[in-house]
């Protein structure tokens, strides 16, 4: 009988044990990201993500991305910022556009941990559509269409996520083919 229980006991700890450690790493921009890791710490490996880098480090955000969290963060890629009209990273960069920098950034962000399932959950409460708080104060839709999974800003324009459920230390990241910006 103590072996059946300590057999059944072992065995509940494999199955729990083994899924906490199911998390994939998953290649984004040529390097791994590790779920081990916090989101700076995966993002400056990836060479896709080098602008989403730069601007963090310029909005002041790397100790906020690297604390506990959890977020939510949908990424643009290096081409997602290159479809901004000719100059606009430049001029965000700049210091006296910190708290715009900062805002924009923030709207790629939502609090807590928010996987493909979560979202995909949260559209069909929302019959269809998903609305999502952002840590800036804006919001982000999320909806399907077909197979692809969109976020749309609030001012109509969307972005695919292209990588989905890319699993950090302290939470998520989809990377996104458009930068969504807030209304300003």
């Amino acid at each position: 009988m103590k072996t059946r229980k300590f057999l059944s006991v072992a065995f509940i700890a494999l199955v729990f044990g083994a899924t906490s450690f199911a998390q994939k790493t998953v290649m984004v921009g040529g390097a791994a990201m590790y779920p081990t890791k916090n989101i700076v710490e995966n993002a400056v490996n990836s060479k896709d993500h080098t602008t989403l880098v730069a601007a963090v480090k310029a909005a002041g955000l790397v100790e906020t991305l690297q604390s506990k969290g959890p977020f939510t963060v949908f990424a643009p890629t290096n081409a997602a910022f290159d479809k901004l009209p000719a100059g606009t990273v430049d001029t965000l960069l700049k210091p006296e556009n910190l708290k715009t920098l900062q805002t924009i950034l923030t709207y790629h962000v939502v609090a807590g941990t928010m996987n493909s399932m979560d979202i995909a959950k949260a559209i069909k409460k929302g019959k269809g559509k998903a609305t999502l708080k952002t840590v800036s104060g804006g919001t982000l839709t999320a909806m399907m269409k077909g197979k692809a999974l969109m976020i749309t800003d609030e001012n109509g324009n969307s972005a695919k996520v292209t990588i989905a459920d890319v699993n950090q230390s302290n939470g998520v990241i989809h990377v996104i083919d458009a930068v969504v910006l807030p209304k300003s």
